[in-house]
């Protein structure tokens, strides 16, 4: 992560690959994690993850975003213990597209440009972070996201084999804390 100084305050550089159009069409491996990897999603046993509340909230949010957004297609996905996997593909459309923010209830921020995959991805955790805290007041997402321009069909295939078994291979998962 590289920090750099601006008006006497450091903050953290983008990790987004300078020049892309993160609107345009292309496809995007997504990871999403929790604050502090907190396992608030579920606990995996025999290689399969065992949901709680929250986990069916993000489950069931991320499954929303192509049924509300006519720019989103989901592929492979899984909402593991503490983060979430996701391959998600935008599209151009012609037609304008209604306002996300409105739809949803929840507030995006000044700075994001609308049907970017930041927009999408800071109104899912909106809406989740709005839901779950209704009955779990301590639920928090990592400020970030991490993303991958997914560009070759090989690549799209080895992602979609690590999201699918990635519940059998949590023991040595990169975000796996006992």
């Amino acid at each position: 992560m590289t920090m750099t100084l601006f008006n006497n305050k450091y903050r953290v550089e983008s990790a987004k690959l300078k020049g892309w159009d993160y609107s345009d069409t292309s496809i995007y491996y997504v990871t999403i994690c929790t604050e502090n990897m907190t396992k608030f999603f579920g606990k995996i046993s025999n290689g399969r993850i065992d949901l709680t509340s929250e986990g069916k909230i993000v489950k069931e949010e991320w499954m929303k975003t192509a049924e509300i957004r006519k720019n989103a297609l989901l592929d492979e996905f899984i909402v593991m213990p503490n983060h979430l996997h996701g391959i998600i593909a935008l599209t151009k459309s012609d037609e304008k597209l209604l306002s996300e923010t409105s739809q949803r209830d929840v507030f995006t921020g000044s700075r994001l440009q609308p049907d970017t995959l930041s927009s999408i991805i800071n109104q899912f955790k909106g809406k989740c972070t709005k839901r779950i805290r209704e009955f779990n007041k301590e639920f928090k997402w990592h400020s970030r996201f991490h993303d991958r321009i997914i560009r070759s069909e090989r690549e799209l295939d080895n992602i979609r084999a690590y999201i699918h078994y990635n519940p059998q291979k949590w023991s040595k998962d990169e975000f796996y804390i006992d």
